[in-house]
Order: C-alpha cells, then sequence, then structure tokens
C-alpha cells in the first residue's frame, strides 16, 4: 500500500521564546491509502499532537499501527473512533509500540473515514 505522506509542521517562536504558533496545513484522508507520518519522533519528547477531522456523517476508527522496532510493538495496533464531525488531537505516550525503524509512524483509516490529518511538534533546535 503506497501511503499518503504527512510531514510534522513546527511553529515559529516569536522574539521572547514565550509563544510559538504554524497555520497548519491540512492533508485530506485518503482511507484506502492510510498515511505515514514521516520523522515522528524526530522532535521533543512528547510533543508530537495528531490532529485528525472526521468529516463523515458517522463516527469511524483510526488505527495506529504497530511499528517494526523493538520493544513495544508486539502489543500491537490500536485503534480509537472519532466522532461524526469532530476532531481529535491524539499524542502518543508510548513511541516504542509504534515507531517504525525509519522513525515514521503508520495510521489506518476505516472504510469511507473522510477529513483530514496534520500533525505539529515542538522541534529539538533552539530558536526556531
Amino acid at each position: 500500500m503506497t501511503r499518503d505522506s504527512i510531514n510534522v509542521q513546527y511553529p515559529s517562536v516569536e522574539t521572547t521564546q514565550s509563544v510559538g504558533s504554524v497555520v497548519v496545513t491540512k492533508t485530506a484522508i485518503s482511507a484506502s491509502n492510510g498515511a505515514v507520518i514521516s520523522k515522528a519522533f524526530a522532535n521533543k519528547n512528547n510533543t508530537l499532537f495528531i490532529c485528525v477531522d472526521n468529516t463523515a456523517n458517522a463516527a469511524a476508527n483510526i488505527t495506529f499501527k504497530a511499528g517494526d522496532a523493538y520493544p513495544n510493538a508486539m502489543l500491537g495496533d490500536l485503534s480509537s473512533s472519532v466522532g461524526s464531525g469532530k476532531t481529535v488531537v491524539f499524542q502518543i505516550q508510548d513511541i516504542s509500540r509504534f515507531e517504525n525503524k525509519d522513525g515514521s509512524l503508520n495510521i489506518d483509516f476505516a472504510v469511507g473515514f473522510t477529513g483530514y490529518i496534520y500533525a505539529v511538534a515542538k522541534p529539538t533546535t533552539l530558536n526556531s
């Protein structure tokens, strides 16, 4: 399966280094393709937020796919429901469960799922 590629978007911090902001670019979800977030964990620890907008007329599941790296991938995939017309923000707590060896994260969507996805995280660089 060729997955749709999602890039993590990083906020720019204003001059006093007090607030960061980013105007997000959303990617339309193709349920048949699924998505891959490249370099999903190349950011400050626990700052990755994956936002999913469900524009369908019914609740539908998304599935975070188990990674191909050890150790917690053995816990398997994890599905979660996104309500109709809702936006849900996910924060990965157990990176080792979902991270692939190339640093990516794969997400599948239920048949008929429509909407948008985007990812935001705090960069590891200073003064971004």
